[in-house]
């Protein structure tokens, strides 16, 4: 992977976790709509900081609410986790872990979001569940190995398997209450 990129771009975004009522946890990502550097991936609700934007937080909430229609009403802040760089599109994201209590039904951002799914924590601590391939992503000059989490057809990679690798064991082992 390239260095992180010196004059990267804030941005944030909730990492959206609950439990459900078979008493599962669940985590809430998003595909991307086609268009943009990160069309078609997965990710968490997001996206880069406005000029109106109070901090990161601000941003988290704004972009999460724009995307799913997920009110800041209702979601808990657990942890503010540590930042993570993209190397192609050069962000810099500051992710927040927040136990929600999901709407009655999402509201998907028509464009923005192709698609919101729930997945079990559980699921992805399963030897299956974990892969690696060699990839060439948007915007770079040679292929790379590079790690994922598959998710149903899809593969969460990037940024957003930066974040979650090492937060599924700590959501599993009960650091946080949700």
């Amino acid at each position: 992977m390239p260095a992180p990129n010196a004059s990267s771009r804030p941005a944030a975004v909730l990492v959206p976790v609950y439990r459900a009522d078979d008493g599962e946890l669940r985590l809430v990502i998003v595909r991307r709509g086609d268009q943009g550097p990160h069309g078609g991936q997965l990710a968490f609700p997001g996206g880069k900081c406005e000029p109106g934007d109070g901090d990161a937080l601000a941003t988290a909430l704004r972009e999460t609410r724009e995307e799913i229609g997920l009110a800041a009403a209702q979601v808990e802040i657990l942890a503010r986790l540590p930042e993570v760089e993209t190397f192609v599109s050069a962000y810099r994201i500051t992710p927040f872990l927040a136990r929600i209590t999901p709407p009655a039904a999402w509201r998907c951002q028509e464009g923005e979001i192709a698609e919101l799914i729930e997945v079990k924590v559980s699921d992805l601590v399963r030897p299956e569940a974990r892969g690696c391939g060699v990839f060439q992503p948007p915007g770079t000059p040679q292929p790379e190995e590079i790690s994922f989490f598959r998710v149903g057809a899809r593969q969460l990679w990037g940024a957003s398997y930066r974040i979650l690798d090492p937060l599924v064991p700590r959501l599993l082992a009960g650091d946080w209450p949700v």
